[in-house]
């Protein structure tokens, strides 16, 4: 049955349900589960959880006119180096934007000699992997952040370890380097970028 000359319903209904079931599963396991679980940011949960249904659902509908390996690198291109101006983001949720991309892309292009259970073994592989580093990796990651300190008498050498004292108790954190920065001799205040463990 047609409509305008265009099907109303043919068999690739299905697969598309099935695949987008897969594809919103491993991206709600990712996204809630793994991201916003350890990183308590919830700014970019809306956009990865659309940017994915999108993706998938504009390269299941892009594969109807058998796009190529190429065509797809293409977009994943595309899609990757996507970017807000307004808000530049960091390179951890930049890597999860590219997990959710690549995950819906896999999901979408992949074609008949591909089983869904090899499709649900990559997405379950790429959910470990990044469960796995977030939680174990991170542990030890190294930290940079910049603060304004006012007692600038201890930023001479001599004080450097009293420096560092000071700087661990008011933060509550173990510093294991830093380095000064502009320093305001009118304000009494100096920049630092210390390094410490999460």
């Amino acid at each position: 049955m047609e409509f305008l000359d265009i099907p109303l319903f043919d068999n690739d209904f299905f697969k598309m349900i099935v695949r987008f079931t897969i594809n919103i599963f491993f991206l709600m396991a990712i996204v809630q589960g793994v991201y916003y679980k350890y990183s308590k940011k919830s700014n970019y949960v809306f956009t990865y959880y659309l940017l994915g249904i999108v993706i998938f659902f504009l390269c299941f509908t892009l594969k109807k006119y058998e796009l190529d390996l190429g065509m797809a690198l293409g977009l994943f291109a595309i899609f990757g180096i996507l970017r807000y101006r307004t808000t530049p983001l960091e390179v951890k949720d930049m890597t999860y934007l590219f997990i959710v991309i690549g995950i819906s892309l896999i999901n979408a292009l992949s074609n008949k000699k591909m089983s869904f259970s090899e499709l649900i073994a990559a997405n379950f592989i790429i959910l470990l992997a990044t469960f796995l580093l977030e939680r174990y990796w991170s542990r030890n990651s190294i930290l940079t952040k910049v603060i304004n300190y006012e007692n600038i008498d201890n930023i001479h050498p001599k004080n450097h370890q009293k420096l560092k004292e000071d700087l661990e108790s008011r933060l509550g954190i173990e510093i294991i380097e830093f380095e000064i920065g502009d320093v305001n001799f009118l304000r009494d205040t100096a920049n630092f970028k210390i390094k410490f463990k999460k």
